[in-house]
């Protein structure tokens, strides 16, 4: 089996104070960097649908409210080297159409540069989806892929 579509493409990570994060069609995936050779019991991190909280030795390093929900039962959190955490939020909406904006409601947007970035791959991996024979990981898209990308579900095959 061939690797998963961002394997292949590459992410577009949005970079922060603390770390980034980046997105596919299903996932937020969120990269925290912590002192060297903190260990998991350092960590405390709560995720639910709609928000988020993560400190380390007792200081707080993300918390808020989440740009939009998650399914509260499939977010994990793993400590790599004691020295990155790395987070992984199940979206709710799985529809290229919903590319976050931002991390958090009010907080680590992504640049608009790098909003557009988000989309078209978010749009390249819809159509790989739609069409599993093709691979669209080199392709580049121009045109309408705002909000996913044109609807081809109701041409008749």
């Amino acid at each position: 089996m061939s690797a998963p579509f961002e394997e292949r493409s590459g992410v577009v990570p949005c970079g922060t104070p603390w770390g980034r994060w980046y997105q596919t069609l299903e996932e937020v995936f969120i990269e925290v960097r912590v002192p060297p050779g903190t260990r998991a019991k350092d960590v405390s991190c709560s995720l639910r649908s709609r928000h988020i909280s993560l400190s380390v030795c007792g200081q707080e390093l993300l918390q808020g409210k989440l740009f939009d929900s998650t399914v509260t039962d499939e977010g994990t959190w793993t400590l790599e080297d004691r020295q990155l955490i790395r987070i992984v939020l199940m979206k709710t909406n799985r529809d290229a159409g919903n590319c976050w904006t931002s991390l958090l409601e009010n907080e680590y947007a992504a640049d608009p540069w790098v909003q557009d970035q988000m989309q078209r791959k978010l749009t390249l991996e819809r159509f790989q989806r739609e069409n599993p024979g093709f691979d669209f990981s080199g392709a580049e898209i121009s045109g309408n892929y705002s909000k996913g990308g044109p609807d081809f579900s109701s041409l008749v095959k």
